[in-house]
């Protein structure tokens, strides 16, 4: 059983309920969406382990079999790094709660290049199917650092 920490602070909603489609559909995997406070705040890694991808927008921590996702708002990769600043390197090794990505979610636009923009982000664990979370025992808000969820296995 993996632990998975909320890598910010904000309410929970389940990821079912995501602006974006994909994230809805649970198409990249099963996970939540926090909708976090305004103010710069940094972003943690939800899991001990490899830095597998890191975008100014997103990242991919793989460690013991769980992958996770933690995606920084929704269309957000059109606004090209601006207003995110990547604080790991990736091949990197962290520890779970290390500060991976500072922003404001706060100073985000409305929209880029004539899509929405939302501040919600999604904490998804990759490769596992639609569902197969046990999320009843999830927060309806969490602290940075706080436990978001286990993963099985």
């Amino acid at each position: 059983m993996s632990e998975v920490l909320a890598p910010c602070a904000g309410a929970v909603r389940p990821v079912t309920e995501s602006v974006d489609d994909v994230f809805a559909a649970q198409l990249v995997g099963p996970g939540v969406v926090i909708d976090p406070p305004d103010g710069r705040t940094s972003v943690l890694a939800p899991i001990g382990g490899a830095v597998m991808k890191v975008h100014p927008h997103a990242f991919v921590v793989v460690g013991e079999g769980t992958g996770v996702l933690v995606h920084l708002g929704i269309n957000t990769v059109g606004l090209q790094g601006e207003g995110f600043e990547v604080l790991v390197e990736q091949g990197a090794t962290v520890a779970a709660g290390d500060p991976m990505i500072t922003w404001d979610p706060s100073s985000l636009p409305n929209e880029v290049a004539g899509r929405p923009i939302s501040r919600e982000v999604p904490v998804i664990v990759l490769d596992a199917a639609p569902d197969s979370l046990d999320l009843s025992g999830v927060p309806e808000r969490v602290g940075a650092g706080d436990l978001l969820y286990a993963v099985p296995g």
